[in-house]
């Protein structure tokens, strides 16, 4: 049971701004370096989405996306208690990636969006895949 009332947990939760998956993001962000992939900048604040990685020169933006905010097919899960909350949640996440994604094609860029769990178990396989996206230039 919540110790406050819901417009003061509203207004509390709204004040919380969030800084992204940055373990996920610094790991991948060191692959990057390892690879020697170059020409890339983070967090493009210019672009719909503010994607996690941009190759400005390549047009390409890269998400890395979390298991659970983005609801990923094979590991994401939608929690047993607040369920009425969590579900809706959820799925305006993926409705909003879907959105952003095509708001970044409708503009000439292309969107490669990874898993959290895919740079964690695989990370060569992520860095490979940017890779092959990048050539397609």
């Amino acid at each position: 049971m919540d110790r406050v009332s819901p417009s003061t947990r509203s207004r509390n939760m709204s004040r919380i701004r969030s800084t992204g998956n940055m373990t996920t993001e610094k790991r991948f962000r060191a692959y990057l370096v390892r690879s020697r992939i170059s020409g890339w900048h983070i967090h493009g604040s210019e672009l719909t989405g503010r994607p996690d990685f941009v190759f400005p020169s390549h047009r390409v933006a890269v998400f890395v996306d979390g298991c659970f905010w983005h609801s990923c097919p094979r590991c994401g899960h939608t929690p047993k208690s607040n369920h009425k909350y969590w579900l809706p949640k959820l799925q305006k996440n993926k409705k909003r990636d879907r959105r952003v994604s095509r708001d970044l094609r409708k503009t000439g860029w292309r969107v490669l969006r990874l898993w959290e769990h895919e740079i964690r178990r695989t990370p060569t396989q992520a860095v490979l895949r940017l890779k092959s996206y990048i050539k397609k230039h």
